[in-house]
């Protein structure tokens, strides 16, 4: 199978799983039923921990690798370790040559933080938009799949950090000014800022997947069923999900709408076509048909 196609198989599976455990664990601090329509932070309201930024001390290329390295077999660790003995012995256009094999080496293994971290060295040795791009792309996928909670402020910070240098140097960048937007309600300013930018960014593309699908998350996040439903059926139409298929579930069972939200789930479940979801789908199934 192709790696990146099996790569994106495991972070779906492993989105799905999480979702399940954690769907409403991480709270957005200080989104207090944010209104869509005119996007405006509410007088006084501001994102606990905003004032101090979240350290990036604990995510550094040597220890993330160390890490790394330990769910890997012992030949693409060698490998991956003579690429490293290139890069910690090169200078110039080289060392940013050989991060580019390694960025891409951890890339194909599923080990997307020190990928990230080498995009992120690419970035400061050739910036441009393209290159701060990759770097916070991968930085907020690394956030989105890691359990790790101290590694999670430092990875969000550097997708920050990312998306601004890439905002200085293209301000009109779509995927930027989303992934700018995300990481503001994630954590990193004023909750309603994030979403005055996402709803930004549907105003220009409608059907602009990764926009639609954080402002359905954000509000189910704070109570607003109704207004996740047309967020996720959109996603849906474009790009069917089992996170899609779950959230919109989630939406339609607090609204009431039990058969629509069985019908949801069910759909997540065949997607996602993973046994521990399955399981946990089919109980919900049973739970609303006795509701019914």
């Amino acid at each position: 199978m192709n790696s990146s196609i099996r790569s994106k198989q495991i972070i779906i599976i492993g989105a799905v799983l999480l979702l399940v455990a954690f769907l409403f664990t991480r709270d957005i601090k200080g989104l207090v039923k944010p209104t869509e329509e005119n996007g405006k932070m509410p007088a006084g309201e501001q994102m606990a921990g905003t004032a101090s930024t979240p350290s990036t001390a604990v995510l550094s290329i040597e220890t993330s690798s160390i890490a790394a390295k330990n769910v890997l077999n012992k030949n693409l660790a060698t490998d991956i370790t003579a690429l490293e003995n290139s890069y910690k012995g090169a200078k110039g256009a080289e060392k940013i040559e050989v991060a580019k094999q390694l960025a891409q080496k951890w890339d194909d293994v599923e080990q997307i933080t020190p990928s990230a971290l080498y995009l992120e060295v690419i970035a400061q040795g050739e910036p441009s938009s393209k290159t701060w791009l990759a770097a916070g792309n991968q930085f907020m996928k690394a956030f989105e799949s890691t359990q790790d909670s101290l590694a999670q402020p430092a990875l969000l910070q550097k997708a920050n950090t990312s998306y601004k240098n890439v905002l200085e140097k293209d301000a009109n960048n779509i995927e930027a000014k989303t992934g700018l937007g995300i990481t503001i309600v994630n954590g990193l300013g004023a909750p309603m800022q994030g979403i005055a930018m996402l709803l930004e960014v549907v105003a220009k593309e409608p059907k602009n997947v990764k926009a639609n699908m954080n402002l359905g998350i954000f509000s189910i996040k704070s109570g607003q069923f109704d207004k996740a439903i047309p967020r996720f059926n959109t996603v849906i139409a474009i790009a069917p999900t089992p996170e899609a298929y779950f959230y919109l579930g989630t939406a339609l069972e607090n609204l009431g709408k039990n058969k629509e939200a069985m019908d949801a789930y069910l759909s997540s479940k065949k997607l996602a076509a993973n046994p521990t979801l399955s399981s946990f789908i089919d109980k919900k199934v049973a739970e609303l048909k006795n509701k019914n």
